[in-house]
């Protein structure tokens, strides 16, 4: 139980760190810097984010991967998954890195139309930005690893102290008159070496001298088994997480998508935390299941909803009572009154989603990452087809209420899982191919 606690407040510490971090800087970076600048900063960090998540959308996989065979004491499997795994995020992250680069400088140009020394800055600022993508990937093989074993508390600690070293570092070359390239250019300094960190204290953790790159064939295609659905997954989770911001932006204007950014901001969090808070139960079902009763595994994942669901409803009905004084304290009453009608919406979906959690990563630690992966498309897809129906009648409520269904449609992954753990017998897919059998004893 201590693990599970230490490995959880881990995984909300990893959620909140960097955000409570930058809300802390920006005012100061803002002020050195000025609005261009900081403008480009925000632009180059959200790059860097949106392409370690596309570059390291096989994570999933490997945790799945390596947990269930450190469940079957497997050091040899558990090795090659590793080396393929570096393999596969390196050529993803090459790839992602080098598409983005190209691509530079057509975005340098729309972030800072007009030619002048701060589009030469912005383009650099984004080139470094493509760089610092690679090495995301890289990191995300060691993090995904060490959760694999269950050992949130290492990764998570370095990975923050370099990120919110970054920051603090970026705040002191700010006093010293440095702008946003030589920013960063340390946060890419900081985090390689934090990689590179990573990778030592996985390698001491594997028992082996130094972690290389290799491809192994029933490793790649184990990996890829599960890693092709849980990447699509993550694409799409970019995509969906950023369209509805785009579609108001284009049809309303950038006041309405300020207030409704910010609901979404302030709601966000109870999906968040809930579900980086129970991570843990995903690389502990895969390493357990196929020792595991049915009745075992029935009643773990009963106490995991349970707490799911009353973290859900206090956060929610905290953000609904609390969430109209905060948009007046942030926004002013005129822009806070039109972000108010829309903030229960908005609120009620992230509790939707944040409802699926524990199906979630009970799906995935079972194998099913087709069903999660298709439910996760068609609600996303469902959300924009909603959107397109509802803007022209009632405008930015619309939006809000569209978010709904996501949620709605992600909660019927319980169905799969309930007829999965009703039986006496559960079959489990095993990503190495091998069909491990749980019966009740």
């Amino acid at each position: 139980m201590k693990a599970h606690l230490s490995n959880a407040a881990y995984g909300v510490l990893d959620y909140v760190a960097y955000p409570l971090g930058m809300l802390v800087a920006a005012p100061i970076l803002l002020r050195h810097l000025g609005s261009a600048q900081y403008g480009i900063w925000i632009v180059a960090t959200a790059m860097v984010s949106m392409g370690g998540i596309i570059a390291s959308g096989f994570g999933d996989a490997n945790i799945q991967y390596v947990a269930t065979a450190r469940g079957r004491e497997d050091q040899k499997v558990l090795l090659g998954a590793v080396r393929s795994m570096l393999g596969i995020n390196l050529g993803l992250g090459t790839l992602v890195g080098l598409i983005s680069w190209l691509l530079s400088h057509s975005i340098a140009r729309h972030v800072i139309p007009v030619e002048s020394d701060l589009s030469a800055a912005c383009l650099w600022a984004l080139r470094i930005a493509c760089l610092m993508m690679f090495v995301r990937a890289v990191e995300s093989v060691c993090i995904s690893t060490q959760r694999a074993f269950e050992r949130y508390g290492t990764a998570v600690r370095i990975s923050i102290l370099a990120r919110l070293l970054s920051l603090v570092v970026g705040v002191a070359l700010t006093y010293r008159g440095f702008g946003v390239v030589s920013i960063m250019c340390a946060t890419g300094v900081l985090m390689l070496l934090g990689t590179l960190g990573q990778l030592v204290r996985l390698a001491q953790q594997l028992s082996v001298t130094v972690l290389l790159p290799k491809i192994d064939r029933q490793s790649i295609r184990a990996l890829w088994g599960f890693g092709a659905f849980s990447w699509l997954q993550a694409v799409s989770g970019v995509i969906f997480s950023q369209a509805d911001r785009l579609v108001l932006g284009i049809s309303l204007g950038a006041t309405v998508v300020a207030a409704y950014a910010l609901c979404v901001q302030m709601a966000q969090p109870i999906y968040g935390i809930i579900s980086s808070g129970l991570h843990f139960m995903f690389p502990y079902l895969s390493a357990r299941h196929a020792t595991m009763t049915s009745v075992e595994l029935r009643g773990v994942i009963l106490k995991v909803f349970t707490l799911n669901l009353v973290v859900v409803l206090v956060a929610t009905v905290a953000v609904l009572l609390l969430g109209p004084y905060f948009l007046r304290a942030w926004m002013g009453e005129v822009i806070a009154k039109s972000a108010t009608a829309v903030l229960s919406p908005i609120v009620w979906s992230f509790s939707l989603l944040g409802l699926s959690v524990t199906g979630y990563y009970a799906m995935l630690a079972l194998g099913r990452v087709q069903v999660v992966t298709l439910l996760n498309i068609a609600g996303g897809a469902a959300m924009l087809l909603l959107m397109g129906l509802l803007l022209p009648f009632i405008g930015i409520r619309g939006v809000a209420a569209a978010r709904l269904i996501y949620g709605a449609i992600t909660l019927l992954m319980y169905v799969p899982l309930f007829r999965l753990l009703r039986g006496s017998t559960v079959r489990m897919l095993a990503v190495t191919g091998i069909e491990p059998v749980c019966e009740d004893a």
